[in-house]
């Protein structure tokens, strides 16, 4: 039997479909009457963020135009950032972008709240490792020093958007549970439960090709090219606490930063006047990432 809320997504997609009168030849091209059309109704709320468009013979049908004049228009569309096409899923209307400022130190909860998303996290594993160079540099350890290492895939609103590897000391590491990771940040569990304040940080941004399994969880290809966001949090004493690599599908986030010209009128000595991620939803899909977690 066919649920409530199917029925009810069928008749609203029965609606879009019955209300659209045709185009018709005219000054303006019928590929821009169809954008106009199209991003009409996504301004309307009758496509709204996350949802399927037609496809593209449905839409010619729909308005009575060629399969050039939908493509033409799709594309446009596209390119203005409007609507985003996944091979052989479909087109779907984009997320709205947030912008959210990170001049400040903030962690992933605060990030996502911030732009209007709810975070939450699943723990991939939380186990003991052996310190590469760079990561026994970064925190102030000898070379080949067992370390905690955690890894966590980060969702908003329940929709995969970045993978997280974070590299603590044995003395931090010991500090952490997984279950407490699951709906907690690193920083709040260490500066609320055990008075370890994270002061500063330095940050670094870069990118990377995705790891088979990052891509397997991100739902990303193999390779694919990962925004990188490395971050070396200190506490007290400049005391490094963990070295983190997060990495962002690259549809899901920008960065956008704000300069002030030295010497300026307004006299500050600080010529980074913003720095701000700018978070984008994830089209609805229904296959959920996979989830494991090994270690305690």
């Amino acid at each position: 039997m066919m649920s409530y809320s199917v029925m009810m997504s069928m008749s609203r997609e029965r609606g879009k479909r019955m209300s659209v009168a045709p185009l018709s030849e005219g000054p303006v091209p019928l590929y821009e009457q169809l954008k106009q059309r199209l991003r009409a109704e996504i301004a309307r709320g009758a496509y709204r963020p996350g949802d399927r468009l037609p496809a593209e013979p449905e839409l010619v049908h729909m308005y009575g135009v060629s399969r050039i004049t939908v493509r033409q228009a799709l594309s446009d569309l596209e390119a203005e950032g409007l609507i985003v096409r996944r091979h052989g899923k479909g087109t779907f209307v984009a997320e709205r972008r947030i912008a959210q400022e990170l001049v400040r130190l903030t962690d992933f909860v605060e990030d996502m709240e911030q732009a209007g998303l709810a975070p939450s996290s699943r723990v991939l594993a939380i186990l003991r490792d052996a310190a590469t160079p760079e990561v026994a540099l970064a925190l102030g350890l000898p070379a080949q020093a067992e370390v905690t290492r955690v890894d966590r895939l980060r969702l908003a609103d329940d929709r995969p958007i970045a993978y997280d590897t974070t590299w603590l000391p044995l003395r931090f590491g010991a500090l952490l549970d997984a279950n407490d990771l699951i709906s907690e940040t690193i920083y709040h569990i260490l500066e609320t439960r055990y008075q370890i304040p994270i002061v500063s940080g330095v940050f670094t941004i870069g990118a990377a090709a995705a790891t088979d399994e990052q891509a397997r969880f991100l739902d990303e290809k193999s390779a694919a090219p990962l925004l990188v966001i490395e971050r070396v949090s200190y506490t007290l004493g400049e005391q490094p606490v963990y070295l983190q690599r997060r990495y962002y599908r690259p549809s899901r986030v920008n960065y956008r930063v704000t300069l002030q010209r030295q010497g300026s009128a307004l006299g500050e000595r600080n010529a980074l006047r913003e720095l701000r991620p700018i978070f984008r939803e994830a089209p609805h899909t229904s296959t959920p990432p996979p989830n494991h977690v090994e270690g305690e």
